[in-house]
């Protein structure tokens, strides 16, 4: 009875251990800013934004819809098919007659 009921505190007590790592790391990364700090310091951010990527060319729209239509043409097709008979659902029956000689 005592290994089950300090099983759960064992668990409960490395997890709060993790999340605390967890937390220390994520404090770690901070840009340093705190209250403390009387200095003021300007920092200059340079953003470039890059539209160039491959979904905004145009032609990458036309040979994919034409891509689509004939995927789509290829599966309307082959599904009217089934209603027709084809060669190999046909069956042919040869019959030979032999008549008797001795009369």
């Amino acid at each position: 009875m005592k290994i089950s009921v300090t099983a759960p505190n064992l668990k409960m007590l490395l997890t709060l251990v993790f999340f605390s790592f967890m937390q220390l790391a994520l404090l770690a990364q901070d840009s340093g800013s705190s209250s403390s700090s009387t200095s003021t310091t300007t920092r200059k951010v340079d953003v470039s934004i890059n539209n160039d990527a491959w979904y905004t060319n145009p032609i990458v729209w036309v040979i994919g819809g034409a891509l689509f239509i004939l995927l789509l043409v290829a599966l309307l097709r082959s599904g009217g098919s089934s209603s027709t008979t084809s060669a190999s659902d046909r069956v042919t029956v040869t019959k030979t007659v032999e008549r008797d000689t001795d009369v």
